[in-house]
């Protein structure tokens, strides 16, 4: 039994949920907070990646990673066939998830304990970091499990940007198709129970924290 595949997925889900943290969670307060043109705009571009096929998605990163593109032309940077194009993958596809349950959590909160520390002469930094993600914790949490989740199970924009690379960037859903399409089914056995578990617990996370966000959101 080859245990990179699962390693290289451990691997890529970590960074892939760190830039789900930052970007969704600053996305989420951008739309939560802030009224600007174009805000529907953004709002349906940050969405896109869970109507289109994942094929799609994985062109489009095609292009923007390519040699082509503005992160070869600009920064000399070409992340294609790179398990860091699979992180890049893994977040673009994920943060819908992120976004739409901080921005839930953070939009439920009542304004008037934000207001409160601003008469104590609290700064927006300061409002934000202790009274507005104290308050949207959960749901903040819950996206970035569900994105995690995710990130975990990628498969078809992984495939478009960074192959199926054994030792390098197979992670385990693309293992998985290899496996049966070799005949292997015990190693693909192994690894859907795996991955399976994996989700259920990431679900089981989610039900046990946002019952409670709307227990204290009723109260």
């Amino acid at each position: 039994m080859n245990w990179s595949p699962i390693l290289l997925s451990i691997q890529v889900t970590f960074f892939a949920t760190i830039g789900i943290l930052i970007v969704g969670l600053a996305l989420a307060l951008i739309l939560a907070r802030v009224n600007f043109r174009g805000k529907v705009v953004v709002q349906v571009l940050t969405n896109l990646p869970l109507v289109l096929p994942p094929s799609v998605v994985g062109y489009y990163l095609l292009i923007l990673l390519g040699r082509a593109g503005p992160f070869a032309r600009w920064f000399d940077w070409n992340l294609l066939f790179t398990w860091q194009a699979a992180v890049v993958a893994a977040i673009v596809v994920a943060l819908p998830l992120m976004v739409q349950s901080s921005k839930a959590a953070l939009e439920s909160i009542d304004p008037t304990l934000e207001n409160a520390a601003r008469t104590l002469g609290a700064s927006e930094l300061e409002i934000i970091w202790r009274v507005t993600l104290p308050l949207a914790r959960r749901g903040i949490l819950a996206g970035l499990v569900l994105g995690s989740a995710r990130a975990l199970g990628e498969f078809g924009a992984t495939l478009m940007v960074a192959g199926n690379i054994p030792g390098r960037t197979q992670t385990a859903p693309l293992a998985i198709y290899d496996a049966v399409q070799s005949g292997r089914f015990v190693e693909a056995n192994v690894l859907v129970a795996m991955l399976t578990l994996l989700s259920f617990l990431s679900l089981l996370v989610v039900n046990r924290v946002y019952p409670r966000a709307e227990a204290r959101r009723d109260v």
